[in-house]
């Protein structure tokens, strides 16, 4: 069985589009943990009794203010919110891409 060159088009169209919901998928994972790490991050500074504590930046420790650096925590998580929106929208549309991609290769296969 001889296959046509639109079955293979969509065939690579559909490999391009696994491989981009891949992609999403693990940028996604990445921000989620993240997210994790402010969170546990500013549970501790919110614990805290003391006015200042230290950031890592680099190869240095750097002493801050404590609500200097919940703001940036907070300013850091909301950033990493919208880029998970972002990437969960990005990620529906490749997702609907793939299933109709499926769904023509299923008929073509027919």
């Amino acid at each position: 069985m001889e296959v046509s060159e639109e079955t293979k088009n969509l065939i690579s169209q559909f490999q391009t589009y696994q491989q981009q919901l891949q992609s999403i998928m693990i940028q996604k994972e990445s921000l989620k943990l993240q997210m994790l790490e402010i969170e546990k991050a500013l549970e501790e500074l919110n614990k805290t009794k003391q006015k200042t504590a230290y950031k890592i930046a680099g190869q240095i420790m750097i002493n801050k203010p404590v609500e200097e650096l919940k703001k940036e925590l907070d300013e850091r998580k909301e950033a990493i919110e919208i880029r998970v929106k972002s990437l969960e929208k990005t990620e529906e549309r490749v997702s609907n891409k793939l299933k109709e991609i499926q769904s023509k290769l299923k008929e073509m296969i027919k």
